[in-house]
């Protein structure tokens, strides 16, 4: 069985509370008995997750060598320059690892996403943009340290794409989940 989830923000990868965490769990989704969330979405991250039953698929779809892509729409505190994007795209170092290459690029015109709730800061007199960022590897907050690193802090964050299966293209509202066609399962394999 593999399921696709909008993890919405404000809720853990996982389905056992933290002692004395204030975020909800994925025993909030309704999901099936016996799955388990390939990879993770922090709690202040949001999109597409994926659940299954088949343990040969975590490794398939998340070590780093099978090159699997996983793409991520970033807003971000002001408009980066080119100078910033190559960086991320050349793989801003982090001290404890080196990221691999990646794609890195100015979304324009903005994605059309849900709001979050709660929203995100405004702040009148800084710009704010959305960038995707497609990795092949998936470390501990990689994406919001790679953005700071370049000066340009993540404001939200969105797993929009695993493989060529597109969170859009789901049609799941936050919250919601249900399992992949096998036409869908082949597009997050591929």
């Amino acid at each position: 069985m593999l399921l696709a989830l909008h993890k919405p923000y404000g809720v853990l990868s996982q389905f056992t509370p933290e002692p004395g965490s204030r975020w909800r769990t994925l025993a909030d989704c309704g999901l099936p008995a016996r799955v388990y969330p390939i990879g993770r979405l922090d709690a202040d991250s949001e999109g597409l997750l994926l659940l299954t039953d088949e343990a040969a698929l975590n490794e398939r779809l998340l070590h780093p060598r099978h090159g699997h892509e996983r793409e991520y729409w970033v807003q971000v505190e002001r408009i980066p320059d080119e100078a910033a994007l190559a960086r991320l795209r050349r793989g801003v170092p982090l001290g404890d690892f080196q990221p691999q290459p990646c794609r890195a690029e100015l979304l324009v015109p903005p994605p059309d996403v849900p709001p979050r709730d709660p929203p995100i800061r405004f702040r009148k007199n800084v710009p704010d943009c959305w960038l995707a960022l497609a990795l092949t590897e998936g470390k501990n907050r990689q994406v919001r340290r790679m953005t700071a690193a370049v000066g340009h802090p993540t404001l939200r964050l969105l797993r929009a794409r695993i493989g060529q299966l597109h969170l859009a293209a789901l049609g799941l509202a936050p919250g919601k989940w249900r399992e992949l066609t096998a036409a869908e399962r082949a597009a997050v394999l591929a």
